[in-house]
């Protein structure tokens, strides 16, 4: 079963310095048939402009993922760890049993945007903790690149979580298959372009919610820039 989720469907909370998509219930937005897929519990098309963003705010037992499209993304947390986030940059924050940080547009007039995602954890209350990476355009492009796993393979972000987060950039006659092992689903997540998969159209901020279906094929990328989510449920 697929079920397709427009962009213009999302969640929408415009506050003048923050413009932000939301996929799942988050804050004042509320759906009951979006609360959640799986363990995958948010996923927010945030654009900050220059010289904003999130004052000092506390989080706990959230597995915190920041994908980083355009934009300098400045992080500060309690753990002492501090840094600007570019494009191509990924960001993982394990909140475990508590942690505060702030997120800022690090640029006085571009406009900073990335997709912040939260999945829970496996377990809850672990020590905090904190890791980030780059992953090139070139490491993305005409292949499903691992950027975050329960075991950390292939230079991957290590999540607290059976889930795995692969990206891709996917242009032209590009064509990728990504197979789902039985009792696991896929988000696909466009972050920007158009893509066919398994032969439905997607444009930017539009997305699939996959359920028994044993196979996914990507192809007619145009300049697509596309996040798949391998789940549990």
């Amino acid at each position: 079963m697929i079920q397709i989720r427009k962009s213009a469907t999302r969640g929408k909370a415009d506050h003048g310095w923050l413009n932000s998509m939301h996929t799942f219930s988050f804050a004042n937005y509320y759906d009951p048939r979006y609360t959640s897929f799986g363990p995958l519990r948010v996923i927010n098309e945030d654009k900050v402009v220059g010289g904003q963003g999130f004052g000092t705010h506390s989080h706990s037992n959230m597995e915190i993922v920041s994908y980083v499209l355009g934009g300098a993304l400045e992080h500060k947390d309690s753990m002492g760890t501090g840094s600007v986030l570019r494009y191509g940059d990924v960001q993982r924050m394990s909140a475990g049993s508590g942690v505060s940080h702030s997120e800022f547009n690090h640029s006085a007039d571009e406009t900073v945007h990335f997709l912040q995602i939260w999945l829970f954890p496996d377990q809850e209350n672990i020590a905090p903790s904190y890791q980030e990476t780059n992953f090139s355009p070139e490491a993305k492009r005409g292949q499903l690149r691992l950027i975050a796993s329960p075991d950390g393979a292939d230079g991957s972000l290590l999540i607290h979580q059976d889930a795995r987060i692969f990206a891709t950039i996917l242009d032209g006659a590009q064509r990728l298959h990504h197979t789902l092992a039985a009792g696991r689903g896929a988000y696909v997540q466009v972050a920007r372009g158009q893509l066919q998969v398994n032969g439905i159209t997607l444009e930017a901020g539009d997305a699939l919610q996959v359920r028994d279906e044993a196979q996914l094929t990507l192809e007619n990328g145009n300049d697509a820039e596309v996040l798949l989510f391998d789940l549990a449920l």
